[in-house]
Order: structure tokens, then sequence, then C-alpha cells
């Protein structure tokens, strides 16, 4: 079982920068996909959208809302992903949560509160 444990998010002032981290624990096989999804207030149907994601090669992928503010890293032999978020702006408050591919199966972190206020 892969249990995926997010660091405390918190209240930030527009402008200001947060560094999120997700270690996932458990029998964790090396090809994989990690990423961070956000709920945001008012979301229809709770849902979450990419922020961002890495694969296992490297390679990553961003919202186009955050490109060139957030940036996301991984350390392999700590299976933990990062997640830096500079120029902050209140419309990223939200619920980030964690996230873990490996096909066929998803994991998720329990989610972490970031609020930026203006």
């Amino acid at each position: 079982q892969v249990q995926l444990v997010e660091s405390e998010g918190g209240l930030v002032q527009a402008g200001g920068s947060l560094r999120l981290s997700c270690e996932a624990r458990g029998v964790i096989f090396s090809i994989n996909t990690m990423g961070w999804y956000r709920q945001a207030p008012g979301n229809p149907g709770n849902q979450r959208d990419l922020v961002a994601l890495i694969t296992s090669g490297g390679s990553t992928d961003y919202a186009d809302s955050v490109k060139g503010r957030f940036t996301i890293s991984r350390e392999h032999d700590k299976n933990t992903v990062y997640l830096r978020m500079n120029s902050l702006k209140p419309e990223d408050t939200a619920i980030y949560y964690c996230n873990l591919v490996r096909v066929p199966y998803t994991y998720w972190g329990r989610g972490t509160q970031v609020t930026v206020s203006s």
C-alpha cells in the first residue's frame, strides 16, 4: 500500500513563496509519475485541476496558469516530490493534493491548504 504524506501548506501574502513536499511511503516502483493537483473554493463537483507533474524520467508538465511561477522537482532516493510556488496570487488559493500514478493504480494524499491573501 502506498501512502502519500504532504507537508503543511500555509497562509502567504500575494507575491510570496511557498514550497510543498510529498513523500511516498510503502512499496514504490521506480517507474511512476508524481504530481500536484488543486481544488479551488467553489469548484463544481469538487474538481481537482492539474497543477504540475513529473515523470520518473524527469519530464514535467504544468498548468498554463502556473507556468513560470511554479517548479516541480523530485528526489528519487527519498521518494519525494516538491512544488516550489513563487509569485503566488490569491487565485492560487486551494487545497493541494499530491498524486502518484503507477499504472493501473492512482494514489492521493490527504490534501494541504494553501491560502494566498491579497
